[in-house]
């Protein structure tokens, strides 16, 4: 693009801007209006806003490719990655790896973990009644998400603190700096250890199946997983279940805490609960961005984004996309929402889908039985310092 293109408009999007992380919505609606195809010169990105480009362009999986990195700092990284890191990976591998998944994550798998979830809440909550207020993501938020994954996982509750904390650490900013991609953050010490005792100790959990499960590979060899594949799976998974639920969590409690009515209507008809969670994840999905690479040149608003770039889909911006929304500012827990796009789209749409609505749904249940009326200390709130998912750190509720 050249200059006299990128001056067109004076809007700017930094990825890495806390202050534009803390309140993106105006510069994403002068986007969507001013620049469909924005290049960001510092960084070397393009970005597209509009629902239809995000839709259309996460569903091509020959344009704008994986297999270099779905988040912009690895992209620029210009990183060789490892197999079996799902979310990284196009066909006809992408294929035989998900479908290998698909087989062991499956639906009835998720619907056992209710009744656990749920009473994992009430042990969260049932202390704090009667409080005069407590941090959400302290306890709640940060708990619940990753007890749900060592239960599928089969992962010791001893041990489940210390996988969060260094997925966790993987994913850390500082504010106003690109994340540092490696490698290494996609293969964890502790999880291989794990991994090697339990395929000496198999269980019920989706370790286990993982470890033993046959499927035919791109080679057409008919095999298991190796060891290391095993380990970047378990990684991954435990990762990205932790971390996109507990922003989930972090914004139920901000978001209902500014919309007292809508929340007491919800509390009052828990049939509004699953429709308010879609609502949520439209309104502030977890992850408000998804990049892709360009192998070749494409077309986008009569202008030629070259091949070798990097494109960011900004699902925060398309999911308030008045061509697609009315009104998307507005937070209505009745809306007919139709589709988002937070849990992507195509060949991508996220895995774990089904598993993160379970989880909000029983986590949004079971605060509104115990508290229908809460306020934010947004004073003492502090955002999280990401630049691939975008929540609450810490987030002070207080109870009437």
């Amino acid at each position: 693009m050249t200059t006299t293109e990128s001056a067109e408009t004076d809007v700017y999007w930094d990825p890495y801007d806390p202050a534009l992380v803390a309140d993106p919505y105006v510069t994403y609606q002068r986007l969507l209006g001013e620049a469909p195809l924005y290049y960001n010169e510092r960084y070397d990105f393009y970005a597209v806003s509009r629902f239809d480009d995000c839709r259309d362009g996460l569903r091509d999986a020959r344009s704008y490719i994986s297999g270099r990195g779905g988040i912009l700092e690895i992209i620029k990284a210009d990183m060789e990655m490892p197999s079996g890191i799902l979310i990284f990976e196009d066909p006809p591998v992408h294929t035989i790896h998900r479908r290998l998944l698909s087989r062991v994550f499956t639906p009835g798998r998720i619907a056992e973990l209710e009744p656990k979830i749920r009473e994992f809440c009430a042990r969260c909550l049932d202390p704090l009644v009667g409080s005069e207020g407590f941090d959400l993501i302290a306890e709640l938020g940060a708990q619940m998400p990753m007890r749900v994954i060592g239960m599928l996982m089969g992962i010791p509750e001893s041990d489940l603190e210390a996988v969060r904390d260094r997925v966790d650490a993987n994913l850390r900013t500082r504010p106003g700096e690109p994340m540092q991609a490696n490698a290494a953050g996609f293969s964890d010490g502790m999880i291989a250890e794990y991994i090697a005792w339990r395929a000496e100790h198999p269980s019920d959990d989706v370790m286990t199946a993982l470890l033993h499960t046959e499927f035919e590979d791109e080679t057409g060899t008919v095999r298991t997983l190796t060891r290391e594949e095993a380990v970047i799976y378990a990684t991954v998974v435990s990762g990205a279940g932790n971390e996109t639920t507990n922003r989930l969590i972090g914004w139920a409690g901000k978001v209902l805490g500014e919309h007292p009515a809508q929340r007491r209507q919800v509390a009052a008809d828990r049939a509004l609960v699953p429709n308010t969670v879609e609502e949520l994840l439209r309104y502030e999905p977890p992850g408000p961005a998804v990049a892709r690479y360009l192998p070749e040149d494409v077309e986008l608003h009569g202008r030629r984004v070259p091949a070798g770039s990097a494109m960011v889909f900004l699902v925060a911006a398309a999911n308030r996309d008045p061509r697609q929304f009315s009104d998307p500012d507005r937070f209505d827990v009745h809306r007919d929402i139709g589709q988002h796009l937070t849990f992507g789209y195509g060949t991508h749409f996220c895995l774990g889908a089904a598993l993160a609505r379970l989880e909000g749904r029983v986590a949004l249940e079971e605060i509104l039985v115990r508290f229908p009326d809460w306020g934010v200390d947004l004073d003492n709130a502090r955002l999280a310092t990401t630049s691939t998912v975008r929540g609450w750190e810490t987030l002070p509720i207080v109870l009437a």
